[in-house]
C-alpha cells in the first residue's frame, strides 16, 4: 500500500472555523459565556505551536531525561486542570489527583511500553510522549469528571457517590468503546490509515489504545475516589 502523507496548509484550516463558529455562537447565546471558548482556542492553537518547537528538540534527544521531565509537566498540567471543576478546594486535592492519574497513567504506559511496543531505545521519544498525551489526558477527564460528581452527590452515603461518580466518569469512555468501528475511527487509527498503514495493523493499534484508555481512567478515577473519601 503506498505511503500518502497530506499536507495541510495553514489557510486551509480557515475552512474548519465554520462549524467553529456556530458552536461559539450557541455557546455564548444559550450559555452568556462568549470568553470560555475563545480563550480556549487560543490556548489550544499557542500550545500546540509551542508543543511543534518543543518535540522537535525533543526526538533529537540522545538520552531519557529531557523526555521524562516532558512527562513531569504533562502529569502537573493535568492534575491542575481536572480540578478546574472543583473550586475552592483544600491544597491537598491537587495531590489527591496528581497521584491518581500518576498511578492510573504511569503503570499503564510501562505495560504498554514495556510489554506491548517494547521500543528501542524505551524512551523513543515519538513513542514515550503522544501515548502518555492519550494515556494521561484521558485519565485527567475521568478523575476531573468523577470528582465533579463526587461532590455533588455530597447528601448521600459515600458508597452511593462513590457509585454515582465512577459511573459517570465511564460515560464518555463507554460511548467510545460502543462506537468505535461504527460511527467512528478514533485519532491514531485514522491518522495511520491516512498515512497508507494496513488497516489491520492500525485496528490493532487502536485496540491498544483503547485498552490502555480504559485501564488508565478506571485507576486513576477509582484512586481519586478513594482518597477523597
Amino acid at each position: 500500500m503506498k505511503t500518502t502523507i497530506y499536507t495541510i496548509e495553514f489557510v486551509d484550516l480557515l475552512w474548519i472555523l465554520i462549524p467553529v463558529g456556530v458552536t461559539w455562537y450557541l455557546y455564548g447565546r444559550w450559555t452568556h459565556d462568549h470568553v470560555s471558548m475563545l480563550t480556549a482556542l487560543g490556548r489550544m492553537v499557542l500550545q500546540l505551536l509551542a508543543v511543534g518547537y518543543v518535540l522537535t528538540y525533543i526526538f533529537a534527544a540522545e538520552n531519557p531525561w529531557p523526555i521524562l521531565a516532558v512527562l513531569g509537566v504533562m502529569l502537573t498540567a493535568a492534575s491542575l486542570i481536572a480540578l478546574r471543576p472543583l473550586r475552592d478546594k483544600p491544597r491537598r486535592y491537587y495531590l489527591y489527583v496528581l497521584l491518581s492519574i500518576t498511578l492510573g497513567g504511569v503503570v499503564t504506559l510501562a505495560i504498554v511500553i514495556g510489554a506491548v511496543l517494547r521500543p528501542d531505545p524505551w524512551y523513543d521519544p515519538r513513542v514515550l510522549i503522544p501515548l502518555a498525551g492519550m494515556i494521561f489526558s484521558n485519565a485527567m477527564n475521568a478523575v476531573s469528571i468523577a470528582a465533579e460528581r463526587f461532590e455533588s452527590e455530597r447528601d448521600t452515603s459515600y458508597e452511593m457517590a462513590r457509585a454515582t461518580a465512577f459511573k459517570a466518569a465511564f460515560i464518555p469512555t463507554l460511548n467510545m468503546l460502543y462506537a468505535v468501528g461504527l460511527v467512528s475511527l478514533p485519532g491514531m487509527m485514522t491518522g495511520q490509515i491516512l498515512s497508507g498503514v494496513d488497516p489491520l495493523i492500525a485496528v490493532r493499534y487502536q485496540m491498544m489504545v483503547m485498552l490502555m484508555v480504559l485501564g488508565s481512567s478506571g485507576i486513576a478515577a477509582g484512586v481519586y475516589l478513594r482518597l477523597a473519601r
